[in-house]
């Protein structure tokens, strides 16, 4: 399986999809969409939206979900199976008001 997950560094809905693929130990690779201009522009082409996250499982895209519905569709369509293992941090869930101070101080525009 190919993943191609659109995130940001912190955040609390990218890492619940961090958090849900690292759950069923999946490969994934964990694309910058906030310090690199390029990776924004890819996920926004893709998904034909801009809101994040965005996951890319073998040339599906989902589009602005969290770790939740991305567990949901890994498991509804049978390319992983149920597991005990705890994800760890809320997997549906925004960024707190703190992230987001912090990430303002970092935002880049891209438009």
């Amino acid at each position: 399986m190919t993943i191609k997950a659109y995130l940001k560094p912190s955040c609390g809905w990218s890492n619940g999809v961090r958090a849900i693929l690292r759950k069923y130990g999946l490969d994934f690779q964990d694309i910058d969409i906030i310090g690199n201009r390029a990776n924004y522009a890819e996920m926004v082409q893709k998904s034909g939206q801009p809101l994040s996250p965005c996951v890319e499982i073998d040339g599906v895209m989902l589009a602005d979900v969290s770790g939740e519905e991305v567990e949901n569709y890994l498991l509804s369509n049978d390319l992983v199976k149920p597991t005990e293992n705890a994800a760890g941090v809320a997997t549906n869930a925004g960024c707190s008001d703190e992230e987001h101070a912090k990430m303002a101080t970092k935002t880049i525009r891209f438009f």
